[in-house]
């Protein structure tokens, strides 16, 4: 009989977690403390990269490679896919990733209503956010802009629940508008993040340098998809380790 090897255990979670999974997931899921390396993370990323078992659907997010095809028809991002159906599910995956660093991180977290029947993993991105009705912290025009923000943390005070940060996922569309959206924000002590692709960053630099944006260009953070990948995993590793 074969000897079970680590990447067997990487094999067998992902087909308990329904063949696809976050590395943050797998990292709960896998039995890593009978594996008796002092870096098991760092092995769970290189085996997948390295044995073809298993194959990347996006940043952070991995497949068996034998459910290839019945895994990216149901994520719907597929050979059959439209464009508008790959665009969607990128910004649903990194605007769920967002909020679940939110609550890792002890926020309250929102989501726009009408994202939140968007399919995320397997389940509504609604089932990820904390926050159902949306808290009155400032004017009722304010508020109503706020509403639209992809994702918003809150901290909760005695008084009620107060912004902390804002994020706009911004896959395809032009920066301007989420820039705009920041601004009517600067007399808040919020913090602003754009998530795009790596490729865009030199796009978002002379966007945020046009004078409109003085107010809050010390502000406004760029993210890449990768980056916000690599602060959810290490907000999972720090729950898991009790740090």
């Amino acid at each position: 009989m074969r000897r079970q090897t680590q990447a067997d255990d990487v094999e067998r979670a992902l087909a308990e977690l329904g063949g696809y999974a976050t590395l943050a997931d797998l990292y709960k899921r896998i039995p890593i403390h009978r594996w008796g390396t002092k870096t098991p993370f760092a092995t769970v990323r290189r085996i997948l990269q390295m044995d073809p078992r298993f194959f990347r659907i996006r940043p952070g997010l991995w497949g068996l490679t034998a459910q290839r095809d019945r895994i990216l028809d149901s994520l719907q991002i597929g050979e059959a896919a439209s464009e508008e159906q790959q665009t969607a599910f990128d910004h649903t995956y990194y605007q769920g990733l967002a909020l679940m660093i939110g609550k890792l991180r002890g926020y309250e977290v929102f989501a726009p209503k009408s994202d939140r029947g968007k399919p995320f993993l397997g389940e509504p991105l609604g089932a990820q956010v904390t926050v159902q009705q949306f808290p009155r912290f400032t004017y009722d025009a304010l508020c109503q802009r706020a509403q639209t923000v992809d994702v918003i943390w809150f901290h909760r005070r005695e008084a009620g629940l107060f912004p902390n940060t804002f994020f706009e996922i911004e896959h395809t569309t032009d920066f301007n508008n989420a820039l705009i959206k920041f601004a009517e924000f600067q007399d808040f002590r919020v913090r602003f993040y754009i998530v795009a692709r790596r490729e865009r960053q030199g796009e978002f630099q002379k966007r945020i340098t046009a004078s409109a944006f003085d107010a809050i260009r010390s502000w406004v953070k760029f993210v890449d998809y990768e980056t916000l990948v690599r602060l959810y995993e290490r907000e999972v590793y720090a729950q898991q380790a009790g740090i």
